[in-house]
């Protein structure tokens, strides 16, 4: 995929760089992989507003991905490159040999017409799915599993890979998009090659419409809210404000969230690079 800049005839394009969508090859989804999404705006079960900022979008089809390719030694074949409004990656179609179908997450590189495969024993190429175990070292994948049979959790969206470092005993270490070194079992799957739609971080929306289409509202910042509402509000004029924080407390700006007994302490090697 490529970014294109339009020709600044309205406001709203002066600014906008724009993907091309040339590497989408079909317009409609495959009905039978699809479910309907009913919009919240925000609200829970019993009608209360529990996330702000959320309403209106267009009207979306979720589309059922298979992150666990468990279907062993079963070639399939590239039907499709199709867009996903609910993610950032682009989606594959493929048909496998027995007649069965599905949606999986595009890796960069991968043609329509292409033979893909998952197993203990394939070759480790752009679109195969392998346990870590069986993945040459310094391999780049993505779609990575935590647990063994759960399904791809890492290196989902578009542009992202892990890299395969080092193997131990029943662990094998990963460099992760973020820079953070990690390990993970060896007996979980991951899919050869980086998500597709690497430009996705360069595309720019130009017009606050836009993040409406998508059914994001305006936000509101902090410090020009009440102290009834926010911690950051009230205050004469400008002199509201004090320790960035969330609407909870939470301090902002570099105050750790994380438990300091979580469980995965253990597997993190080193953490992520620090700017």
């Amino acid at each position: 995929m490529a970014i294109k800049k339009l020709r600044p005839i309205t406001p709203g394009q002066r600014h906008r760089l724009a993907p091309d969508f040339s590497d989408i090859t079909k317009d409609t989804p495959e009905k039978s992989l699809t479910v309907n999404i009913s919009k919240t705006g925000g609200r829970n079960h019993i009608g209360h507003r529990t996330m702000r900022y959320i309403g209106g979008g267009h009207k979306r089809k979720y589309r059922l991905i298979d992150f666990k390719r468990y279907k062993f030694d079963v070639p399939a074949t590239v039907k499709s490159i199709e867009y996903d409004p609910n993610r950032s990656a682009r989606i594959a179609l493929i048909f496998y040999v027995d007649g069965s179908k599905s949606y999986i997450l595009a890796p960069a590189g991968l043609q329509v017409g292409q033979t893909i495969v998952a197993g203990k024993e394939v070759a480790p190429e752009v679109g195969n799915a392998l346990p870590l175990s069986s993945i040459p070292l310094g391999t780049i994948i993505h779609n990575i599993e935590l647990t063994p049979g759960k399904g791809g959790q890492m290196a989902r969206s578009a542009g992202s890979y892990a890299q395969l470092l080092a193997r131990e005993g029943k662990y094998t270490t990963l460099k992760m998009p973020s820079g953070e070194m990690r390990m993970v079992l060896s007996a979980c799957m991951a899919t050869v090659g980086s998500v597709s739609n690497v430009d996705h971080m360069n595309v720019t929306k130009g017009k606050a419409g836009r993040n409406r289409w998508l059914g994001r509202r305006p936000r509101t910042r902090g410090v020009a809210m009440n102290p009834v509402d926010h911690p950051m509000g009230g205050g004469e004029g400008k002199a509201s404000g004090g320790h960035p924080r969330s609407r909870n407390g939470v301090k902002a700006k570099g105050y750790k969230t994380r438990r300091p007994k979580k469980y995965s302490n253990r597997l993190i090697v080193s953490r992520k690079n620090k700017k």
